[in-house]
């Protein structure tokens, strides 16, 4: 059964994606690159999380497979009525695949992360 949860964990994303998320992972923001730190290697709850993880169509900024949760950082372009409209969907579609999403603006990571930490371990309780 965890083979094929393992070869499911990419829901079809194909090469090109894979290779934009690769660009992604080696130029983060300043906020990914603050919550990475923190998520990286099992640190919060002993969750495995993967960043800039390609599914189907979509890059998730940070992916936790067993718990199937998206992390997604917002920066001031998602105030934007066409880009939220777009993230509306994209959530989901994402939600769909049974993929939930939790949404951080940058500021609230960099300026609190500590409270951002707490919002996704309370998820992270639930399971």
């Amino acid at each position: 059964m965890e083979e094929k949860n393992k070869s499911n964990m990419f829901h079809n994303a194909n090469y090109r994606l894979f290779q934009f998320a690769e660009y992604h992972r080696n130029n983060p923001t300043k906020a990914e690159a603050l919550l990475w730190e923190k998520l990286k290697s099992k640190q919060l709850k002993g969750f495995k999380f993967r960043r800039q993880h390609p599914i189907g169509a979509f890059i998730l900024d940070f992916y936790c497979h067993s718990a199937k949760l998206g992390v997604e950082l917002d920066g001031g372009y998602h105030e934007q009525k066409v880009q939220r409209e777009y993230d509306v969907l994209r959530s989901e579609a994402l939600q769909s695949e049974e993929i939930n999403i939790l949404r951080f603006k940058n500021e609230e990571v960099i300026n609190d992360i500590e409270l951002v930490l707490e919002k996704i371990a309370h998820y992270l309780n639930k399971i």
